[in-house]
């Protein structure tokens, strides 16, 4: 095969010894990435697998291969020029409501609709288990699993396969705004592979609801470009107002409500 083409220029084939895959990505390097990668990407829907099941096996492997004392030392660089981040890391907030406390609020408010949408699912708060965080690295895990679905009723995101978008693109594009580079892009690993997992399926399998997805991308990107770091947003404190006068409260903009609810009922 010639290299020497337009598009092949510059190509150089590598030699190794290995016996196995090696490459100078973590992520192409692990077995479980690849795999995970080629079913998710590819594979249709279905009551076997769950979608959201996806994104749990993805955490439990990123985990294992990421380098979380790496990770940290950003953290630590990134506070001495982010007062507010180093703030918020010192504070190290984290909910303690149950489902029974939303109920006292009104259904036009922020905490009414999380407790109908718990209830409706018969879902408790703790997406993620609760636990007592040592690094800055650990709480903000922890703190973005308590806060995902509010960032879904703030950020105008529906509870559906296509509504996953708005708050995982929300992320991908305030934390690049808000943190630096390196750092925003090491804690995005889980929303760009579990995000996109909705994007390649659409096209492949599902491409009528393909123009709903590509907007539902451009929305979340829009809230997380315009909005003050909601990551370290504490929703606990405007569970009282209404979804519009939170998000004038935590800085949100950007936010236009479409129902993507139809358009997931045809991923089948």
């Amino acid at each position: 095969m010639a290299y020497d083409t337009y598009l092949m220029k510059g190509y150089q084939p590598l030699a190794t010894d290995s016996s196995v895959l090696v490459s100078s990505s973590k992520y192409l390097n692990d077995p479980r990435v690849r795999d995970w990668v080629a079913t998710h990407m590819l594979r249709r829907n279905g009551p076997d697998i769950p979608t959201p099941s996806d994104s749990i096996q993805l955490v439990m492997i990123l985990r294992q291969i990421e380098d979380a004392d790496h990770i940290n030392a950003l953290f630590a660089e990134e506070r001495k020029k982010n007062p507010r981040l180093d703030a918020w890391l010192s504070e190290r907030y984290v909910s303690t409501f149950k489902r029974e406390d939303l109920a006292q609020y009104g259904p036009e408010t922020v905490g009414g609709i999380f407790y109908k949408q718990l209830m409706d699912n018969d879902l408790q708060v703790d997406i993620v288990p609760p636990s007592v965080p040592k690094t800055d690295y650990e709480y903000f895990n922890l703190r973005s699993g308590q806060c995902h679905d509010l960032e879904h009723i703030l950020g105008g995101g529906g509870f559906d396969f296509i509504g996953e978008l708005v708050p995982y693109y929300m992320r991908l594009t305030n934390l690049f705004v808000h943190l630096s580079p390196e750092l925003a892009g090491l804690i995005s690993a889980f929303s760009i592979l579990g995000s996109t997992r909705i994007i390649t399926r659409a096209v492949l399998h599902y491409p009528e609801t393909w123009l709903t997805v590509q907007e539902t991308v451009e929305r979340g990107a829009k809230v997380g470009r315009e909005s003050d770091p909601f990551f370290m947003a504490k929703y606990e404190d405007v569970f009282h107002l209404t979804p519009d006068a939170a998000r004038e409260a935590l800085g949100i903009r950007g936010v236009r409500i479409v129902d993507t609810a139809e358009a997931s009922a045809k991923w089948v």
